[in-house]
């Protein structure tokens, strides 16, 4: 369980601890068409809340009928390959990040 815990000090002299838990570990997106909005980690929040989501990284993803891996993928714009064994493009891209309170 990976957990993150901020303490501010806000007027010099009055401590304020937040934290936030992953509740169970991230899911990986499936594939749907047309794509549906989909749950891929869940956070338990105390004393603080999310307001925004930036996909900084390198993250992985798989072909859907070759099974190819792909790595070092950067969600930051639009991303575009070739798939060697299914002979095509494939891409990830118009992806939307969604905030919400359960």
């Amino acid at each position: 369980m990976l957990a993150l815990t901020l303490v501010a000090d806000a007027s010099g002299s009055v401590q304020r601890e937040s934290s936030a838990t992953i509740k169970n570990p991230p899911i990986a997106y499936k594939h749907e068409s047309p794509p549906k909005r989909q749950k891929i980690i869940e956070f338990d929040c105390r004393g603080l809340e999310f307001i925004d989501f930036k996909a900084d990284g390198e993250w992985h993803a798989t072909g859907l009928e070759s099974n190819s891996a792909f790595t070092g993928i950067d969600l930051q714009d639009d991303w575009y390959d070739y798939d060697e064994k299914a002979g095509e493009e494939v891409s990830i891209k118009d992806i939307k990040w969604e905030i919400r309170r359960s």
